[in-house]
């Protein structure tokens, strides 16, 4: 998959409290246009202010779960990147308020990828391709058996099936 292609000037809005991680990602996605915003409150004007083929969130220091309420509200695919609150709740928090796809920081070098993935899929979700690449890392980072502790996990986990039968039917 030729990502530069696919993502060449798209729109994308990065929001972390962490200047060198905005920077990184302004970096990996070189053939984007970027906004950045380090503060909630300007992500928010931001937000309000602009149209954006991907919005990425950071969730810890910049209030990324209501950002992720006002962008989805918006209709801007939403993907949160994040490494403090790497869990299973904030996962499925994720999940429930709208977001695309949910990536560890650990994984930003392959943000391209997963970014492509979104855009390929006209800004729906992409959790069975997520799940299909991190499934492994999920496993290790929150247990091997994260997904049959939680209810919500393993409902999910059957609706991402059901799609693919559809899908290849």
């Amino acid at each position: 998959m030729d990502t530069s292609k696919i993502l060449k000037d798209k729109v994308v809005l990065v929001v972390d409290d962490e200047v060198d991680v905005t920077d990184t990602v302004e970096e990996i996605l070189d053939m984007c246009h970027i906004h950045k915003a380090n503060d909630y409150d300007t992500a928010r004007q931001l937000l309000m202010g602009f149209t954006y083929d991907i919005v990425i969130l950071d969730i810890m220091g910049v209030s990324g779960f209501e950002l992720l309420r006002q962008s989805v509200k918006r209709g801007f695919p939403t993907i949160m990147l994040t490494a403090y609150a790497l869990t299973p709740e904030a996962l499925e928090k994720s999940i429930r308020l709208g977001a695309v796809s949910f990536l560890p920081k650990e994984k930003m070098s392959e943000l391209d990828d997963f970014i492509a993935d979104v855009v390929l899929k006209g800004g729906q979700p992409v959790w069975g391709r997520l799940f299909d690449k991190l499934g492994g890392f999920f496993s290790k980072q929150f247990g091997p058996d994260w997904r049959q502790r939680n209810e919500f996990f393993e409902e999910f986990q059957e609706s991402i099936q059901k799609d693919r039968d559809v899908q290849s039917s």
